[in-house]
């Protein structure tokens, strides 16, 4: 790998570097401030859904120590903070009225962030459905989509000339797919047809966010956030290259297309029930709006074998503590391939808004010794140099993620922070990685200045 500084020098100037966060992750606070339940607060107390049999009710405590937090990223010495807004603390019906205390808690991050000169970066929604709509059938109900139309426009307004940019969605794949498919997340249900139905109605609410918030007028840059992965065929066998060829269809395509192309991948329609798969009229019109940015996640690849049992990827550089192939190279062949695939149809400039390891991080003394997850970023800033020489237009880089954090169904398990946080005292001490990317941005600085 290139040394830092050589590395460094690869990124034209004014790239964006910064940290991302989730509002159930880390704020903890679950019942304070007029908030109320969300999905996952019932999902994580339902028994046998977290591995550790933990919740978010606490987490980082980052309610009460944002200010702390941010003094962390500003002695990162990061340009910008991505984090969302925990919909039922400000709408703690998903409908209705407003809670102004949970407002006034945005209000308060974003200014400490801006007295740290630090662009705030706001996703409206990281998966956590205020409880009350989903007794109203959640995101299989249609009218969830114009609720949530209705919180993207309150908070654009409210805040979109204080914000860099509002993402509406992130990983809508997740949403649909682990909590309507799998039942893995929030809220549970096992329903693969369902799921289809909640991915429209997410892309949906999406377009119709993207339009409320236009109408606003305001600063802010809007997008979305996508996780997406290349779908390698395990042989060249016709069997393997033709189910790669649906992977990728049925999850990069399927929401990239109705974005940018205004229709479902054929491939994947083919293969799905339409008749109980609806779309009104004007709906892909609606979804078919132009934004500002994408956001691309990245953790992994798609490794697609039809052999029974199927093949295993080789994995040359191990697997993360989340048990997943790591896979560098795979972040610039994607970046590459959807810049080829959707340049001519209104692609945006892209931010690389999550990607991270988890690491099983141990305390030594007062520091963590984390030297596979320095690895790994540098791998992976590697490939995304590599994907701006190819001329794609990407502007900047979101570590995932500032702190240890609640990671969703593996509770506490699994740690991804460049500050590891006892969760007992609410202790940050930094991560060997922290300390290297901290110099790794302060050599950027110094390059491009």
């Amino acid at each position: 790998m290139p040394e830092q500084t050589s590395l460094a020098q690869q990124f034209p100037a004014g790239f964006v570097w910064g940290v991302a966060t989730s509002a159930y992750q880390i704020e903890g606070a679950a019942n304070e401030g007029g908030r109320a339940p969300s999905i996952w607060d019932t999902f994580s107390h339902t028994p046998g859904k977290i591995l550790d049999h933990s919740s978010g009710d606490v987490a980082c405590d980052h309610y009460h120590r944002y200010a702390e937090d941010v003094e962390h990223i500003s002695n990162l010495g990061l340009d910008a903070y991505r984090f969302s807004v925990s919909w039922s603390r400000v709408q703690p019906d998903g409908s209705g009225v407003w809670n102004e205390e949970g407002m006034a808690f945005y209000a308060r991050l974003i200014s400490a962030l801006a007295k740290k000169n630090i662009s705030a970066h706001m996703t409206l929604y990281h998966w956590d459905l205020p409880q009350a709509l989903q007794e109203q059938g959640g995101w299989l109900n249609r009218d969830t989509a114009d609720h949530f139309a209705r919180y993207a426009q309150e908070m654009a307004a409210r805040f979109g000339d204080q914000l860099a940019s509002i993402a509406t969605h992130n990983e809508p794949w997740c949403t649909a797919n682990l909590g309507y498919g799998n039942g893995q997340f929030a809220p549970g249900v096992k329903d693969e047809v369902a799921a289809l139905q909640v991915s429209h109605h997410l892309l949906l609410s999406h377009g119709l966010a993207i339009q409320a918030m236009r109408r606003q007028n305001k600063k802010a840059k809007l997008g979305i956030v996508l996780n997406q992965w290349t779908a390698d065929p395990a042989t060249e066998s016709e069997s393997d290259c033709a189910a790669a060829a649906w992977e990728y269809a049925r999850s990069v395509q399927w929401f990239m297309d109705p974005i940018f192309r205004g229709h479902y991948p054929a491939l994947a329609l083919a293969k799905i029930d339409q008749s109980r798969f609806v779309v009104a009229p004007g709906d892909l019109e609606a979804i078919h709006q132009p934004l500002d940015f994408l956001g691309v996640n990245y953790y992994f690849r798609a490794y697609v074998s039809t052999e029974t049992p199927p093949r295993l990827p080789e994995a040359k550089l191990g697997l993360s503590d989340m048990g997943w192939e790591i896979y560098p190279e795979g972040l610039s062949r994607l970046l590459i391939g959807i810049h080829e695939e959707y340049k001519d149809l209104g692609l945006p400039p892209i931010y690389i808004t999550e990607n991270g390891m988890a690491v099983a991080d141990q305390l030594d003394g007062e520091q963590i010794h984390d030297s596979p997850r320095i690895d790994y970023m540098q791998r992976h800033f590697h490939e995304v140099a590599k994907a701006i020489a190819a001329g794609v237009n990407i502007k900047g880089f979101f570590y995932w993620s500032l702190l240890d954090n609640f990671e969703w169904n593996s509770g506490y398990l699994r740690r991804f922070g460049l500050i590891y946080v006892d969760y007992v005292s609410q202790r940050r001490i930094w991560k060997d990685s922290a300390i290297w990317f901290k110099g790794f941005v302060q050599k950027f600085r110094g390059l491009v200045a």
